[in-house]
C-alpha cells in the first residue's frame, strides 16, 4: 500500500469518528482529540486481548463506514452539523501544521529515550502485532503504559514505518489537542485573542526545547492533553452527561500515556469537582449526585489503568519503573539522610537558578498575569481574576515541585537523583500546562475589556475611540507576527538539530546497513569508539532498535590479546561498525587478515563477511 493511500484511509477513518462525536455534542474544537482518544481506548482493548492488528483494521474501517454514512446523511440533509465558521486561527493551525509535519516527516530519531523505549515499543507492536510479554526481552520498561505508542502504531500501520512517519503520527495527536484551546475563547472572531493563543502555542515549544517535537517522548503530550481535558470540562459545564463522558475519556487516556500522569489527573479531578459544585443550582439531592457523578466518572477513567497495572503485575515478575509502595519504601530506606539532604540542596538551587528555563517560565507567567491585573485594577478601576489565577498557578508549581522531589528520592538511584536527571524536562511539562491555563484566562480577560461586549455588534466601528482602535490593530499585528515567527523558529530549530545530528550513532547506522524489521535474537556487536555511548547503554539501545534484536551490545574497549579478540568477536553473529575504530581495525587485520573500517558484517569461521 502506498503512503498516500494509507494516509487517505487513515484520514477518512478519523474524519468518521470526528463527525460521530460531534453528533453527540462534542465541540468542533475538541472533536479531533476526542476522536483520537476514543480510538486509543479502543486500540487498548484490542491490544490487551491480543488482537491488535485486527483491531487497527477494524477501528479504521469502522471510521471509514461512519464517514460515508455521514456524507450520505449530509446529501439528504439529515443530521447536519452547525457550521462554526472559519477563523484566522484555523489558517494558522492548518498552514503551520502542514509545514511542521513536513519537517518532522524528514526528521530522524536521535534522543536516548526513543531507543530505550518509545520508538522500539512502536516498532515492536507494528511488526509483531501484540503487546510485549515476559519472553520479549527487547522491551525494557515494561510498566510504561502504551497509549501514544498504540496511536502511533495505528498511524504507521497505514502510512508505513519510518522515524519521520512515527513523529508525524505523534504530532497529529499533539496538534489535535492543541486545537482544543480555541474552544475556550469568548469570541473566536477576534483576531487579537485568537492569535494570543496561537502565540502561546508557539511559545510553549520553547519550554519543550529539551526534547523538541522530533522525539516520541511524552513530556509535551501530557500537558497538551491535560489542557484539552480542562477546556472540555469548562465548556461542557452545563451538560452533565457530556461533562462526565469527557472527564472519563481524558482521565483514562492520560493514565495510559505515562505512570507520572497522576499529578495531571489530580488537577483534572479537582477542577471537575469544582465545576460540579459551582455550576448548578443547589438542591438537597445534589449533595448525593455531585459526589456520585464525580466518583463514577473518575472511576471509569481509572479502570483501563487498573487493568494495565494488573497486566504488568501478572505478566512481568520484575518491571522497571513499576508503581509499588514496597519499591518506594526500599528505595527510601536505602538512602542515607546525608544523601537526601544533598539532593534537597541541589533541588532548591535549581529552582532558584535564573539559568533554569522552567524558572524563567514561571517568572514570565507571573509577570504577565500580575502586571495585567494591576493595569486593569488601577488604571481601569475594574476587578479581575488574574491575580487569583497567578496565585493558583504558583500553588500548582509548588505542589509539583514537591511531587518531583518525591520522585527523585523515591524512585531514582542516587547517582541520577543528585544530577537532577530530567529536571527541566519534567518541569517544562508543568510550565507548558500552566502557560496555557494562564493564557486562556488572560485572553478571556482581554476580551472582557473590549468596549463592545455584544459579539454581534462588534465591527471596525465598535471601539471606544480611534486611538483604542489603532492600539488594538497594532497589537494584533504584533501578536500575529510573533506567533508565526516563533513557530517558524521551532521548525528552524528542529531542522538545525537534524543537521547537527548528522554524525550521531543512529544516522551512522543508516549509512552502513538497512534496518531489520523481523524480531530476532541474533547477537549483534555494535563497535562504537565513543566511550559515553557505550557506558550509558545508548549504543546497545540503538542497536536493539535498529536490528530489532534483544541481544545487541555496544562495546568500545578492545584492549585485548589477539586470542581474546578472536574469541570475543566469534561469540557474536554480526558485527556493526558505524564509525571507524582504530583498535578494532588493527586487531581485525592481525587476527582475520582483513581491512575493516565501517559496515555490517556476518561473523563466520573464516572471518567477517560484509553484508550489503
Amino acid at each position: 500500500m502506498s503512503t498516500w493511500l494509507g494516509f487517505t484511509l487513515y484520514g477518512i477513518g478519523l474524519l468518521g469518528y470526528n463527525n460521530t462525536v460531534r453528533r453527540f455534542g462534542v465541540s468542533p474544537y475538541l472533536s479531533w482529540i476526542t476522536a483520537i482518544s476514543i480510538q486509543i481506548l479502543m486500540l487498548y482493548v484490542f491490544a490487551m486481548t491480543g488482537t491488535l492488528n485486527q483491531g487497527i483494521k477494524l477501528i479504521t474501517y469502522l471510521g471509514i463506514v461512519l464517514a460515508i454514512f455521514w456524507i450520505i446523511m449530509g446529501i439528504f440533509k439529515k443530521f447536519q452539523l452547525k457550521f462554526e465558521g472559519i477563523h484566522l486561527f484555523d489558517f494558522w493551525m492548518v498552514a503551520l501544521g502542514i509545514i511542521t509535519g513536513n519537517v518532522l516527516w524528514n526528521s530522524p530519531l536521535v534522543h536516548y529515550d526513543n531507543f530505550s523505549h518509545w520508538a522500539v515499543m512502536v516498532k515492536f507492536m507494528t511488526f509483531t502485532g501484540h503487546l510485549p510479554g515476559a519472553s520479549d526481552k527487547l522491551i525494557s520498561f515494561t510498566s510504561y503504559p502504551p497509549a501514544t505508542a498504540l496511536y502511533v502504531t495505528q498511524f504507521v500501520h497505514w502510512v508505513g514505518f519510518s522515524d519521520g512517519k512515527m513523529l508525524v503520527g505523534q504530532f497529529l495527536l499533539i496538534w489535535a489537542a492543541a486545537y482544543a484551546i480555541f474552544a475556550a475563547l469568548r469570541d473566536r472572531a477576534r483576531a487579537l485573542t485568537s492569535f494570543l493563543l496561537c502565540l502561546t502555542l508557539a511559545v510553549s515549544f520553547v519550554f519543550n526545547v529539551a526534547i523538541r517535537l522530533n522525539n516520541l517522548l511524552v513530556d509535551y503530550v501530557l500537558p497538551i492533553l491535560t489542557i484539552a481535558a480542562l477546556v472540555g470540562i469548562f465548556i461542557y459545564r452545563k451538560r452533565p452527561f457530556l461533562l462526565s463522558a469527557h472527564a472519563a475519556i481524558f482521565v483514562a487516556v492520560l493514565f495510559l500515556v505515562k505512570n507520572s500522569a497522576t499529578f495531571y489527573v489530580i488537577m483534572i479531578a479537582i477542577y471537575f469537582l469544582y465545576i460540579l459544585i459551582t455550576n448548578h443550582h443547589w438542591k438537597f439531592r445534589r449533595l448525593l449526585t455531585i459526589p456520585l457523578q464525580w466518583i463514577i466518572s473518575l472511576g471509569i477513567g481509572y479502570l483501563p489503568f487498573a487493568w494495565w497495572n494488573w497486566h504488568v503485575k501478572t505478566t512481568f515478575p520484575i518491571s522497571k519503573h513499576q508503581i509499588s509502595a514496597q519499591a518506594y519504601s526500599k528505595q527510601l530506606n536505602g538512602e542515607s539522610h546525608t544523601e537526601l539532604i544533598k539532593i534537597g540542596h541541589k533541588f532548591i538551587e535549581q529552582i532558584f537558578s535564573l539559568n533554569s528555563l522552567s524558572t524563567k517560565g514561571i517568572i514570565l507567567i507571573n509577570a504577565i498575569l500580575i502586571i495585567t491585573w494591576l493595569f486593569i485594577r488601577l488604571r481601569k478601576r475594574q476587578k479581575n481574576d488574574l491575580l487569583g489565577i497567578a496565585l493558583l498557578l504558583d500553588f500548582i508549581f509548588v505542589a509539583y515541585y514537591v511531587s518531583l522531589f518525591g520522585m527523585y528520592i523515591l524512585s531514582m538511584p542516587y547517582a541520577e537523583a543528585i544530577q537532577l536527571d530530567g529536571f527541566e524536562r519534567y518541569m517544562g511539562s508543568m510550565v507548558i500546562l500552566n502557560l496555557f491555563i494562564g493564557a486562556i484566562c488572560f485572553a478571556r480577560e482581554i476580551d472582557r475589556q473590549q468596549f463592545e461586549q455584544n459579539f454581534q455588534k462588534r465591527n471596525t466601528q465598535a471601539f471606544k475611540s480611534a486611538w483604542t482602535k489603532n492600539i488594538y490593530q497594532l497589537t494584533t499585528l504584533v501578536v500575529t507576527f510573533f506567533s508565526i515567527t516563533m513557530m517558524y523558529s521551532e521548525m528552524t530549530g528542529t531542522k538545525f538539530t537534524n543537521e547537527m545530528n548528522h554524525n550521531t550513532l543512529p544516522l551512522q547506522m543508516k549509512r552502513i546497513s538497512k534496518p531489520w524489521y523481523h524480531l530476532n535474537h541474533h547477537k549483534v556487536l555494535i563497535v562504537d569508539p565513543e566511550v559515553v555511548d557505550v557506558n550509558d547503554y545508548y549504543a546497545g539501545y540503538v542497536g536493539r532498535y535498529y536490528y530489532f534484536t534483544d541481544k545487541a551490545v555496544g562495546q568500545e574497549d578492545f584492549m585485548m590479546t589477539p586470542e581474546q579478540f578472536k574469541q570475543a568477536v566469534e561469540s557474536y553473529e554480526y558485527v556493526a561498525i558505524p564509525e571507524s575504530h582504530q583498535t578494532f581495525t588493527t586487531l581485525t587485520q592481525k587476527v582475520f587478515h582483513q581491512h575493516v573500517v565501517t559496515g555490517l558484517f556476518k561473523v563466520t569461521k573464516d572471518g567477517l563477511v560484509r553484508i550489503h
